[in-house]
């Protein structure tokens, strides 16, 4: 049996590398498509676009990871069943458990290896392959609203007409609120750098205070700002949540649930980072239906084309879940594991018509 699980594992490990390679390719080539648009503006030209595709790749390729994993399992097993190798397995006494137990050993070192890339190397590499593209158009971070960046911190509510792509802040506004919700100060600044251990450094303040009787102007060269609000709570706004790690995820989400505010899809965006590497264990044991029934039933090609369709409906009902449960307010551990569940009863179901037959 360790042979027979080793020969597998190889195959399989095999098979799913080359289909990830072609995936990574094909779209490293459409970002590549997308990316040409912006050559030629503001400084942009073709290497800054490459290395931007290149920085992005790692995200792309968690993204695909559970997929690649279906493929090339289902290529992997097909072909040993055109061989009829995985009939002189089952005769050697692979059953039909035996065999979810090896494929499911296989995708444990594929969840293992898609968690580290999801936490470890895809997060950091894409704030990069941001600040790279901000930097080579002299551009600032996306904002959601005119008036610039805006984030509730206590009482304070902070507003930074531009956020730099070094997570400084320019043109900054704090507005200050008592208990009663009176206007109690408003801190005007042309710019704030974090300085580690010190807070926020304001420079060229002015600031004005609402007296009961009266209003103080004040300026000053420069402000220290201490606030939970940090340059890692703000880089949030360069990476969607789905591509960030959890270190930065569930900080933030706490931050939002200490300021009253709408935690739905970053809460989400935590499940599904904690369930996802566990889709590729679910998306592999899919193959084996389809592996044992081939020697009944011919057309390898149209069980791979067949994987494809299921693979990019699972990641569909992904993105679906998704946006259904921040829409409706769904329990976000529903909308993270919804997308697996049904494929993994949709296995099971599989795999019992499979014995019964």
């Amino acid at each position: 049996m360790k042979t027979i699980r080793r020969y597998l594992s190889l195959e399989i490990i095999a098979a799913s590398a080359l289909v990830m390679i072609a995936f990574l390719a094909l779209f490293g080539f459409f970002d590549l498509v997308e990316e040409l648009d912006k050559v030629g503006k503001a400084g942009y030209r073709l290497k800054h676009a490459l290395i931007f595709v290149a920085l992005s790749l790692p995200s792309r390729a968690y993204e695909i990871f559970p997929i690649a994993a279906l493929i090339g399992t289902l290529f992997a097993l097909t072909q040993l069943a055109r061989n009829s190798e995985i009939t002189a397995m089952r005769a050697a006494g692979l059953s039909t458990r035996r065999a979810v137990i090896v494929i499911a050993q296989i995708g444990l070192l594929f969840a293992a290896m898609t968690f580290v890339l999801g936490e470890f190397v895809a997060p950091p590499l894409e704030r990069v392959a941001q600040k790279w593209r901000l930097r080579s158009t002299n551009s600032t971070l996306p904002q959601e609203l005119k008036s610039g960046f805006w984030v509730r911190d206590g009482r304070l509510f902070v507003n930074a007409q531009r956020v730099q792509p070094d997570k400084g802040l320019e043109g900054v506004r704090i507005y200050e609120f008592d208990k009663d919700l009176r206007l109690v100060s408003l801190s005007e600044a042309v710019r704030g750098e974090y300085k580690p251990r010190e807070g926020w450094r304001l420079t060229d303040v002015k600031r004005t205070q609402f007296l009961a009787d009266r209003t103080v102007l004040e300026r000053l060269p420069s402000m220290q700002w201490q606030s939970e609000l940090t340059p890692e709570l703000v880089s949030v706004v360069m990476v969607t949540p789905e591509r960030m790690a959890l270190k930065t995820l569930i900080p933030y989400v706490q931050h939002l649930k200490d300021n009253n505010q709408k935690t739905g899809r970053h809460e989400v965006a935590v499940w599904k980072k904690l369930v996802y590497p566990f889709a590729s264990i679910v998306m592999m044991c899919l193959a084996l239906p389809f592996a044992f029934i081939h020697h009944r039933s011919g057309a390898v090609g149209a069980k791979v084309l067949l994987g494809v369709v299921i693979g990019m409906t699972f990641h569909l009902l992904n993105g679906l879940f998704t946006n259904l449960g921040v829409i409706n307010g769904w329990p976000p551990a529903v909308s993270a594991l919804a997308p697996s569940v049904l494929f993994l009863l949709a296995t099971a179901g599989m795999l019992w018509w499979v014995e019964r037959r």
